[in-house]
């Protein structure tokens, strides 16, 4: 049984996420971990308070007082969807949020992380660098990241963006599993351009390795890669966008502000980040 890390602080945005880790959980036969943290106090050694141990205590306390409050709306949540069989744990842990995901994976032995965020200014700080940006590039697992405006609808289309290298073809696989058990279709893009040299004989191989599964690939010339995705994103109804991180500029850029206010309004997808 897989295992999936959501983090929350029982945001809005957390909150929808959490629906979308319920339907994911069911998709790949999984159980949810869920994980709150907190931070202590930082204090110069000079003004270190002489009751730094009640306020421990007492932040300790408030945190998990939160904690046992949200916990049953969760699971009010999963009954009201008839997802209530998925297996849940709860976590409650005190340090940085990226040290404690980092912690539970291998704990836990995590497999993949479903994050929430918000606004297209939350697409910025997840690749900018802010808590989700941060756990996508520490982690080697696949992290879902679920913008606010994204309501949980069943899956139609996967969207998969490619190189054509050897290397893409498992995470592709990857992704044909999820496809096959929600009764999705794959669309592939590859954007072409002037400095490719991807042959058209590479991408015949492919197409004929997996002629036997829902996948169709697109091979779009332009130089301008993020605008292609984007507007491939939005004209071929994709639901899920999985992509390979490789490299963290690559996504600082797609979802640069000049970008996403094009498409705050159009772009409101899960992003499912795999790792090469």
């Amino acid at each position: 049984m897989k295992k999936i890390l959501f983090p929350t602080d029982f945001s809005e945005a957390a909150t929808n996420a959490f629906v979308h880790a319920l339907e994911f959980a069911k998709i790949v036969n999984g159980e949810l971990v869920l994980l709150h943290t907190f931070e202590l106090p930082i204090y110069d050694n000079q003004f270190f308070p002489e009751n730094y141990n009640v306020l421990f205590d007492s932040l300790q306390l408030s945190q998990f007082d939160m904690f046992k409050e949200e916990i049953p709306k969760l699971h009010a949540i999963a009954e009201q969807r008839n997802l209530n069989h998925i297996k849940m744990s709860h976590r409650l842990m005190d340090g940085s949020l990226l040290y404690n995901i980092k912690k539970a994976i291998q704990e836990e032995k995590i497999n993949f992380i479903v994050m929430g965020t918000s606004g297209a200014s939350g697409w910025e700080a997840f690749f900018l660098g802010t808590n989700t940006g941060n756990v996508l590039t520490a982690v080697d697992v696949p992290v879902l990241s679920v913008p606010l405006e994204a309501k949980f609808k069943k899956i139609k289309t996967i969207g998969f963006t490619t190189r054509f290298r050897d290397k893409d073809k498992k995470a592709l696989k990857d992704v044909l599993k999820i496809a096959r058990k929600t009764d999705a279709k794959v669309r592939c893009l590859y954007v072409k351009t002037n400095k490719s040299d991807i042959t058209t004989a590479t991408i015949k191989q492919w197409e004929e390795e997996f002629a036997d599964e829902p996948v169709q690939f697109s091979v779009i010339p332009s130089d301008d890669v993020h605008d292609t995705i984007l507007d491939f994103v939005l004209f071929k109804d994709i639901d899920i966008l999985a992509m390979i991180t490789y490299k963290r500029n690559f996504f600082v850029e797609l979802f640069k502000p000049s970008l996403t206010q094009q498409f705050s309004n159009r772009l409101d997808i899960p992003i499912l980040a795999m790792h090469e």
